[in-house]
This record gives structure tokens, sequence and C-alpha cells, in this order.
């Protein structure tokens, strides 16, 4: 073949393959996946295989998933499927995507095209930040999300995806309030008012939606007079009544004191995404399998109803917080916050939730999962509970392990002393693979085959980490045997 014709075959295949790229972005702009969506979030100290999870999706019919980053092995075993996917930017890399546009396209080549072109991933949202105007942060964001937003949307246009991938910034709703309790009163909050409105015309000019997390289980939490029925869509509550609407329940005041100051502000046809929206399981004495299942039946229902919310009637777009708990997540905000997982750490499912997307009515629990082996690490029962050992030892498991089932209200709460000790003891074993130097705690404890396990109380055998094939992988856990034993033997010579 002559250097012609070899110049030639190669422009073609350039060509077919654009073409290619092409043909894939307009089939997923045309097919924007309308079921329901959920978090997937992998702070665990032992984060299921994403290739398990990915099945556990397709299993339960969850058709949209939002991420907090970009892991590649995450996103690349989510190609596989037709999931729609919104990848996440952390706020700690706002900085650098504020302030340099290289850097910005460089994330978006990484995170965004190598994916649609190479792995078939379905992205149709970069969320830009989590949370970045929330009260607590005191203020820490203020100047570096927009610039990081806006640098992000010219990277995606530079690259030619900003057709089929739009940006949006996932805000708590405390963005917005109502000084009156009525949704027509809200207006998005007066230190922030600037930036929120500069955001959100930037959204809107780009076609982007408006993306909230609305939790009414906080409320519950924070405010002890708080009305529990109007946290929940049973229709019991005392309503609310705003110019001859009576609120039942508080998601839909919410959603529409936002619907109220998006139209005070000139944007009333904005579209709003639910970025999260869930009830945790344990940690707190509202957060119970009980009152969760009561609440996500609660939203299902009402969501598949189509009927929406007296300012917006029309179907309700939402992402469920979250998929599984995670053991690692910081517990400033509360215990609970290791617990909003519909599923367990190791994908069993917690309560009977009928999603509407399968046959079986329930959620479907994740398949292949592997344990360690059968064994806890608990209280030597020879101890006596007067051992000076004691305190420090429990206090160091707990704060490198979980304890956040113990105490009153909360899943463990029936637990003698010993027991909880032992719980302490087995939560930091566990985490550790069950290494021999983690079950010593200056000779308190001891390895029994006998399951302690008690009530709702579940002492847990971690799952076996997944494999990534990588060298570093495969010798972290002789490399956290030397570093436990090298912390135990710090210990004793104090």
């Amino acid at each position: 073949m002559g250097e012609y014709d070899k110049k030639n075959k190669k422009k073609r295949w350039c060509s077919l393959a654009v073409i290619l790229g092409m043909l894939w972005e307009i089939s997923i702009m045309v097919n924007e996946v309308k079921g329901i969506g959920a978090n997937w979030g992998t702070q665990a100290s032992h984060p299921l295989d994403a290739n398990i999870v990915v099945k556990m999706l397709a299993d339960n019919g969850i058709q949209k998933v939002k991420l907090f980053d970009a892991d590649y092995d995450t996103l690349r075993a989510i190609g596989k499927t037709r999931i729609e996917v919104m990848v996440g930017i952390p706020n700690d890399m706002l900085y650098t995507l504020a302030t340099s546009t290289k850097a910005a396209e460089q994330w978006v080549s990484d995170n965004v095209t190598e994916h649609l072109n190479n792995n078939h991933v379905n992205i149709r949202y970069v969320a830009v930040g989590n949370e970045p105007y929330l009260a607590t942060y005191n203020g820490s964001f203020l100047r570096t999300t927009f610039p990081a937003l806006r640098n992000i949307q010219n990277a995606l246009i530079k690259a030619g995806h900003s057709n089929t991938v739009k940006v949006t910034v996932p805000s708590n709703a405390d963005v917005y309030l109502s000084a009156s309790g009525k949704p027509s009163d809200g207006d998005f909050r007066a230190d922030i008012h600037d930036y929120m409105i500069q955001i959100i015309k930037f959204l809107s000019d780009n076609g982007a939606p408006f993306t909230v997390n609305i939790y009414p289980f906080i409320s519950l939490y924070t405010d002890a007079n708080f009305p529990v029925e109007y946290a929940f869509f049973d229709g019991n509550a005392s309503p609310v009544n705003d110019g001859g609407t009576n609120y039942y329940n508080m998601f839909d005041a919410n959603y529409d004191t936002l619907v109220w100051a998006l139209q005070k502000n000139g944007f009333g046809n904005m579209p709003i995404k639910i970025g999260e929206i869930g009830w945790p399981t344990d940690g707190d004495i509202n957060a119970n399998p009980n009152y969760a299942q009561r609440f996500m039946q609660g939203f299902m229902s009402h969501i598949a109803s189509g009927k929406g919310t007296p300012m917006r009637p029309s179907p309700i777009d939402a992402y469920l917080f979250s998929l599984i708990d995670e053991d690692q997540k910081s517990i400033q905000p509360g215990y609970f916050e290791r617990h909003w997982g519909i599923f367990t750490f190791d994908g069993l499912a917690k309560y009977r939730l009928n999603l509407g997307t399968t046959t079986a009515g329930g959620l479907v629990p994740a398949k292949g999962v592997q344990y360690e082996d059968h064994q806890w690490c608990v209280l030597k029962p020879s101890v006596k509970m007067d051992d000076s050992r004691i305190a420090n030892s429990v206090s160091y498991a707990c704060s490198l392990g979980d304890c956040t089932s113990l105490g009153t209200g909360r899943s463990c709460q029936d637990l003698t002393a010993q027991e909880n000790i032992s719980y302490a003891f087995n939560g930091y074993y566990q985490i550790n693979d069950q290494v021999d130097e983690a079950c010593n705690f200056n000779g308190l404890a001891t390895v029994t085959k006998s399951n302690p396990s008690k009530g709702t109380c579940r002492f847990i055998v971690m799952i076996v980490p997944s494999d990534s094939g990588s060298e570093i992988t495969a010798q972290l856990p002789r490399m956290l045997s030397f570093l436990v034993s090298a912390i135990v033997l710090f210990q004793t010579m104090l």
C-alpha cells in the first residue's frame, strides 16, 4: 500500500471514530433517563467491588447514579450499562479548577472525554462541588465555586460535550429560607444571595438544572419541637396554609420554597433536580429502619404519582441518598451520617422498599459478596469491669473503628457493658481485616467463632477488600498488619 493510501486510510478511520463518538453522544442526548436515581458514595473502609454495585443497581432497576468524584474503576464498571451518571468534583478541588483553565480542561479530558469515548459511560451531568454554600462552611467556597463552574463549562464546550453533558452545583436546602415558614415567602439567604443568582443565571444560560438536597430528617434532628408527622408523607400532619394552599409534608413545602425563590428572582422555569433525599437507619433515636422505611416508601409513592408539588405539578426527578452505608464518613454532623444507605455496607437490604422498578417489589441484595472468616473479637470473659485498661482501649477502638450504633436510641442500645466493649473491639478488628494484632488491646480481647450479635445489634464480619489488581493493593494487608503491630507495641511501652 502506498504512502498516500495509508494516509487516506488513517483519515477514514479517524473520521469514522469521530462519527461514532458523535452518534454515541447523540444517542445519550435523546435518551435521558427518567427513572429513580441513587447516590453512590465510597467513603468506606471496605467498599463493595464496583462491578458488584453496578449489578445491584441493574437488579434493582436504578437507572441513574450520582457520584461524589470521578473514580476511574467505578466509571468503567458503569460503562458496561446504560446507567446515567452525574460525576462529581469534590470541594477541595474547586480552588485549582477556579484558578486554572488548563486544570479544568485536563479534568474534563480525564474524567469526561475518556469515559464517553473509550468506556461508553452515559455521563449526563458534572456536579461542581457538593453543597459548597452550606452555612457551616462559613463561606470557604464562596469565591471559588462560580469560577470553577465557569471553567468546567468552558472545558466541556471546548471538548465538544456541552450539548450532552450539563454542569450543576448541588446545594443544600439551607441556601434558601422563608422567615414565615410559608413557601411563598421563600428567597435565597441574604448573605449568599448575589452568589446564588450568579450561579443560577449561568446554569440557566447553559440549559442546566438547579440541584438541591432536601432532608426532613435533619429538621427533626436539630429541632426538638419539629412536628414528627410533618416529616412524612402520610397526610397526618397539621397542614401549613399558604394563601389557600395546604402543605401536609415538609418536602413539598421545602421544594416550593425553592420554586418561589427562583420565581422571585426571574427563574420561574428553572428545572430542578433533587440531588439527595433519604433517611438514616441508625445513630440517633429518630434514625431507625421503621422511620426510614416509612419515609422512603412515602417518597417513592409520592413521586410515582407524578403529581409533583402545588407550585410544580409535574414529575419529580430525584436521587435517593444513599445507596450503601459508609463507615468512614465524618460524624461531625451526627452519628447517623454513616447510616444513610438503603443497603448495608455489604449490600443487604435494610428494610422493604418498593422502588416500582422490579417485579419482586422489594430491594434486591448484592450478589457475589465475599466475607472474611466468620470470627469476632470480644472482651475476654475473665476481665473484670473495673480493669483500668478498658477505658483507653475502647476509646482507641472507637476512634479508629465505628461505634456509631452504640448508645441510647440506636440499634445496639440493649447491649450490656461487656457487650458494648466487645462491639468496639470487634469493629476495630474487622476494619483491620482480622489481623491477629488487632484483637489484643493489651491482653483484654480474644477471638471467638460464636457470633455475639444480639437483637437488632449486628456484630459485623467485614467483606474481603475488592481486588484492584495493583501491587500496592496486594500488599495492603501485610502493610496494615505491620502498622497495627507497631501501634500495639507503642501502646505497651506507654
